[in-house]
């Protein structure tokens, strides 16, 4: 700023006596406010006005040019380097003047400073940031070097470090910023989540931010409720996909259950009707309830034996399958076309049946007997041992020959005394038949005790 004073000879109150020795008005003219070219403490805005003497009281006084002081001799270029850098960053001294004030939140002194001894290296000098007193630190105490940023460009992190906490208690120290340009101290930012200071915000954050800035939701109309029920129910392929799979599984659980009843409960059941068959025709013998002769159909009157395959099941009349063969016993051809002797007749052949699968299965390992092997019936008189002669592995079914008085195919060759097993084969169907033949070789009354093939 330029001081107007009033020329030499001048009559008037701008005359020369007006404003007493020369300097008065320069000094007066320096202590207005300007706005726009406020001073950092201690200096001033151009660089023909520096503090060349120091007074011995300690205080800086500014001494400007004047005319009787000579011609101002303007420097080399627009600017000094040495003056700007001063004036701007600071002196360059290992202290710093005692603060009496605060500016913006920058503690500054009152008046100005001594200027420091300026280095003649070239170059700019180590930038020193002023920050805010913190607890237990006086004001105006220089910090430690931040950055290269100027006091007025303060960061956020020295900003936020100057203010205090409104719990009253001092704010952790931030954390050192990157040493490099704006565009390393950006990466930092984006690094840490977004600003310098800020915290980097988690996905719940954002979704709870979005809810609130949403707002209340708007109820739908009548015809929007309408079409997004419509939408949510189900095509009617998915409905008859879903029900044809429920089908399914229904079809597949009932199959297992199917399954898991002929081939485990049925046997446990037959088991138990046929032992408590067998038991009832023990206690009638004791008894004497029953006599040889004719026999009504499901009834039972004797019992068989085959050590080998450890079978011992009840002989009921008849073939019938819910009656006789279901319930685990074995069945005698004893009616219509198919009657067979019994083994008390003088000659004949004992055709008995029974199951090779569930249902207590009593020939399920007929085919494993070989020629020599025992099979004995037990009557309320007697023991008739009979003796494994030849075995059809597979037949018709319609083939009723095998049954007959000399049995086709048994390899006998006249009447006798024989006793044929049929049941079902392949195991688990009932395509084919697959026939036993025995011939008689002892008759034990029960007073003579057992045979030897049921002690041994």
């Amino acid at each position: 700023m330029t001081s107007h004073r009033p020329h030499a000879g001048q009559d008037g109150p701008y005359a020369q006596g007006a404003y007493e020795p020369d300097g008065t008005f320069e000094a007066a003219v320096e202590q207005l406010a300007d706005p726009l070219n406020d001073p950092l403490p201690g200096q001033h805005t151009s660089p023909w006005f520096r503090t060349d003497t120091t007074q011995a009281d300690g205080e800086a006084r500014q001494t400007p040019q004047t005319e009787a002081q000579g011609p101002v001799e303007p420097p080399g270029e627009w600017y000094d380097p040495e003056g700007y850098q001063r004036d701007w960053y600071g002196h360059q001294g290992p202290e710093a003047a005692p603060a009496s004030n605060t500016v913006r939140g920058t503690a500054v002194t009152p008046g100005p400073v001594a200027p420091a001894p300026v280095s003649a290296a070239p170059g700019p000098a180590p930038v020193l940031a002023v920050h805010d007193p913190g607890p237990g630190q006086p004001a105006g105490e220089v910090g430690a070097v931040l950055n290269d940023e100027t006091v007025a460009l303060r960061t956020t992190d020295t900003r936020r470090a100057s203010q205090p906490s409104r719990s009253g208690a001092p704010d952790p120290a931030p954390e050192p910023p990157p040493t490099g340009g704006r565009a390393e101290r950006r990466r930092a930012a984006k690094g840490r989540g977004g600003r310098r200071g800020e915290p980097r915000r988690t996905v719940e954050a954002e979704s709870a931010e979005s809810a609130e800035s949403a707002g209340p939701a708007v109820p739908m109309s009548r015809l929007e409720a309408r079409r997004a029920a419509r939408a949510a129910k189900d095509s009617p392929a998915v409905v008859a996909s879903r029900v044809v799979g429920e089908v399914f599984i229904t079809f597949g659980v009932l199959m297992l259950l199917f399954v898991t009843y002929q081939l485990w409960w049925t046997n446990i059941r037959a088991d138990q009707i046929a032992g408590r068959e067998t038991n009832k025709i023990q206690d009638d013998w004791a008894n004497g309830d029953r006599s040889p002769g004719a026999f009504e159909p499901g009834q039972g009157f004797a019992i068989l034996h085959i050590p080998k395959l450890d079978v011992v099941a009840p002989i009921a009349e008849g073939i019938s399958k819910e009656k006789v063969l279901d319930r685990g016993m074995i069945g005698h051809y004893g009616e219509g076309k198919l009657k067979t002797a019994m083994p008390s007749a003088e000659q004949g052949n004992f055709a008995v049946a029974g199951h090779r699968n569930t249902h207590g299965e009593p020939f399920r390992y007929i085919n494993k007997l070989k020629p020599g092997d025992p099979i004995v019936v037990e009557t309320q008189d007697a023991y008739y041992t009979y003796e494994m002669a030849s075995i059809l592995p597979q037949t018709s079914p319609s083939n009723v020959a095998v049954i007959d008085e000399v049995p086709a195919g048994s390899g006998f060759t006249g009447p006798g005394r024989y006793v044929t097993l049929t049941t079902c084969t392949p195991e688990f169907t009932s395509t084919y038949r697959m026939i036993v033949w025995g011939k008689m070789v002892d008759e034990r009354p029960r007073s003579k005790g057992k045979p030897d093939a049921l002690v041994g």
